[in-house]
């Protein structure tokens, strides 16, 4: 049997300001979007190269969901991305402007910073190399 997480759904307040921080600030690319309704739009982003999985931005439509975006895991990091050069997407990340919760550290798994997104989503951006043992 082969499975693999296809998409991770991460609520967002407005479909083109979350496509447009992805694109322009984490440098992902837009790989679907694709209108469902009036209100709903299938969209789907990914950081370039990526070959499995992808984000699936979805609107939130209720308060509940209004009151989960930037929070979907209670304050923990949410989202994991590998560099392969750290120093450079670190140093592209400042320039952005975008807020550094972490700067970077070894860790026995190698090295790693932690950055929030736009809506309060932690992510941690680990060196490659060490994914790759």
């Amino acid at each position: 049997m082969i499975r693999h997480i296809a998409h991770v759904t991460l609520l967002v307040d407005d479909y083109d300001k979350a496509i447009e921080y992805y694109q322009l600030t984490l440098n992902f690319k837009l790989l679907e979007d694709t209108v469902i309704s009036e209100t709903k739009r299938w969209v789907l982003m990914a950081p370039k190269g990526a070959k499995e999985c992808s984000l699936l931005l979805a609107k939130a439509t209720d308060e509940e969901q209004k009151s989960r975006i930037g929070n979907q895991t209670g304050g923990r990091v949410f989202l994991f991305l590998y560099s392969d050069n750290l120093q450079r997407d670190y140093q592209t990340l400042l320039d952005n402007k975008v807020r550094i919760i972490e700067p970077p550290r070894k860790e026995a798994y190698g090295s790693v910073f932690v950055f929030k997104d736009r809506y309060g989503n932690l992510w941690d951006m680990i060196d490659l190399i060490c994914g790759e043992k």
